[in-house]
């Protein structure tokens, strides 16, 4: 495609490279979904209220609805897709941290985020990083009670 609305570029998630041809208006969370695939990253309020759509770039927490995707052409993209066997996803099922499951996958990757950025962390920063996500069906004590025990482990 060669219209100027249109760019060519390379995307770099869960470790792989993704050559491919983007609006310059398109989401993160679009091209997530519609383009590549991966589904994992919710489509919630479409506007950064919810956090569903939470990946992490260059290791920390962003909401994909915000972020165009071509600001993450030199960016590290991990999505739901690419954490694997991680301690918060074995902590999150232990301590049965969800319900309906929508909300998950965004709070998985802000709590993998804050448990690799604060190995450290007490109450206060963990309520601090979870306000970025809502969770509709369950109360966030499990979520904390699931960061708790990971960061428990590290120390």
């Amino acid at each position: 495609m060669s219209n100027t609305y249109n760019i060519d570029m390379s995307l770099s998630i869960n470790g792989e490279s993704h050559n491919l041809t983007v609006r310059n208006a398109a989401t993160l969370l679009s091209v997530l979904r519609s383009r590549l695939g991966l589904t994992g990253s919710k489509p919630g309020c479409l506007n950064g209220d919810c956090g569903a759509c939470t990946v992490l770039i260059d290791g920390l927490p962003m909401k994909s609805c915000l972020m165009l995707a071509v600001e993450a052409g030199d960016k590290e993209i991990t999505t739901i897709e690419g954490l694997k066997n991680t301690p918060i996803q074995s902590a999150f099922i232990e301590n049965f941290a969800f319900q309906c499951g929508y909300c998950t996958s965004g709070f998985l990757m802000n709590c993998h985020a804050l448990v690799n950025t604060h190995p450290q962390a007490d109450y206060e920063i963990i309520k601090d990083w979870l306000q970025s996500n809502i969770c509709r069906c369950t109360g966030y004590k499990e979520i904390e009670d699931a960061v708790k025990s990971v960061l428990n482990k590290s120390q």
